[in-house]
């Protein structure tokens, strides 16, 4: 009978990893030949039963030495995951849903729940063989279904430990369940974190945990050292549920908690801003009895710099699949490079019935110029901490440049946030050294980003 032999450890596994699954079947391999294990692989939002509807692939490969059919899904199931860059539909911005006016994710009024980023997957697996009294190729009838697996677009590094029981083998995620107040979020960024009152950006987390995460608590610090706090609940309201009850949409969420996200709604942060007395703030998940789920994350209040530099805010994909962001608030420089076609154009008029000479004709002329602009930013004096979290700045595939807190307007039903607050960049700086206290005291690091979209100008 079809057996399977191995299968991933962890029941959620990052897709960029080896995501091996083994099956036997000792009966057919020692007594026919053509042998095949075959693979069907089922990719769902929703919770997976064996259905031609969630079918995405049938694989085949012929038995090792071992009698053992062996699969790496890696290249299958990435491609049925990606980042999430617009808000769910039931979120908001200032107050208005995303049916009515898409927006980048990181300018979420509370909550947003996730489209691409992850899927179920379960592998059924079977056996076929050549039948010598009829000549052809038949199936065995025995079947061996897997367990059904949370895939998310996330990736392994070489450091990242790897446990092993019996042979299965996988990265722990469960230290993303949301136990206690070890829960994790979905990044590793350092658990004290700086923006300005105009930055937005988000905390995602994962609800798959035995606990739910029931509400937010924001924590505002006043430079008096008087706290004021505000609770957001986790609710349809605040865009956070869907109907279909276990589907992937409700297992990972995105909460918008950095200031300008707050400013959306929050009389609360309104009025600290407006007074200018915020220091900082804390964010923590807790549940139903007010029992902390998640860790606790400190966002503490930029200032302008005295010299008057402009801010810029970074936002990446982190190794996890979600978005991480950093503000530098340092030096920053912008350069133009022009690329442009040219002809040389022909001196007067010889198209009419006598020839002129006109002043603006004639000589080399550009028929096309386009621009590239490159930005140049330095980051503040930073920890060892933040200094290894910059990796995943350098390895990550997407990065754009996110712009802060504007008063447009969401009255009526024309709204602006299309091509605005987002700027997809290249980060065009390729080395880096992780620096340390011991070897450089103190710590600082400029990257240079060029943005994506050349600036054509008109043609001649």
């Amino acid at each position: 009978m079809t057996e399977l032999e191995q299968h991933p450890l962890y029941a959620e596994l990052p897709v960029g990893q080896n995501v091996i699954f083994s099956a036997s079947n000792n009966d057919i391999v020692s007594v026919y030949t053509k042998v095949k294990i075959i693979a069907e692989v089922y990719i769902s939002i929703h919770p997976i039963t064996i259905d031609p509807s969630v079918l995405v692939g049938t694989f085949k490969t012929t038995p090792n030495n071992a009698g053992v059919g062996m699969f790496d899904l890696k290249p299958i199931i990435e491609s049925y995951v990606s980042s999430d860059n617009l808000g769910s539909a039931q979120s908001t911005y200032k107050g208005v849903t995303a049916i009515l006016n898409p927006y980048p994710i990181d300018l979420v009024d509370k909550y947003t729940r996730t489209v691409d980023v992850a899927r179920y997957l379960v592998v059924n697996f079977r056996t076929e063989y050549l039948d010598p009294i009829t000549n052809t190729i038949v199936q065995d009838g025995t079947t061996a279904t897997s367990a059904q697996y949370t895939i998310f677009n996330g990736y392994l590094k070489h450091t990242d430990d790897l446990k092993v029981f019996n042979d299965n083998f996988g990265f722990d995620t469960t230290v993303f369940n949301l136990y206690d107040s070890t829960g994790r979020f979905l990044t590793n960024a350092p658990k004290t974190q700086y923006a300005t009152e105009n930055d937005y950006g988000t905390l995602s987390y994962d609800a798959q945990g035995f606990t739910t995460l029931d509400y937010m608590k924001i924590t505002y610090t006043k430079n008096d050292a008087s706290t004021v706090t505000e609770n957001v609940d986790r609710n349809w309201n605040n865009g956070a549920y869907d109907t279909a009850n276990g589907s992937i949409p409700t297992q990972f969420i995105y909460f918008g908690c950095f200031p300008a996200n707050l400013r959306n709604w929050s009389s609360t942060m309104q009025g600290l801003i407006a007074a200018g007395t915020l220091a900082s703030y804390t964010v923590q998940g807790f549940n139903v009895s007010d029992v902390a789920v998640t860790e606790e994350i400190t966002i503490n209040l930029l200032c302008p710099t005295k010299k008057g530099y402009e801010p810029i805010r970074l936002k990446w994909l982190n190794q996890w699949g979600y978005w991480d962001y950093y503000t530098f608030n340092m030096k920053s420089s912008k350069s133009v490079s022009t690329k442009g076609s040219t002809y040389n154009q022909l001196e007067g008029s010889w198209n009419d019935s006598k020839f002129r000479v006109n002043g603006f004709k004639g000589g080399k002329k550009s028929f096309r110029v386009n621009a590239v602009e490159k930005v140049s930013m330095n980051t503040d004096f930073v920890d060892e901490a933040t200094s290894i979290w910059f990796e995943e700045l350098i390895n990550s595939p997407e990065v754009f440049i996110l712009d802060g807190y504007q008063t447009d307007s969401t009255v009526g039903t024309i709204y602006s946030t299309l091509n605005k607050y987002q700027t997809p960049v290249r980060l065009t700086t390729s080395n880096y050294t992780r620096k340390t206290v011991a070897n450089d005291k103190l710590m600082q690091y400029t990257f240079e980003v060029e943005k994506s979209k050349t600036l054509r100008t008109q043609a001649i």
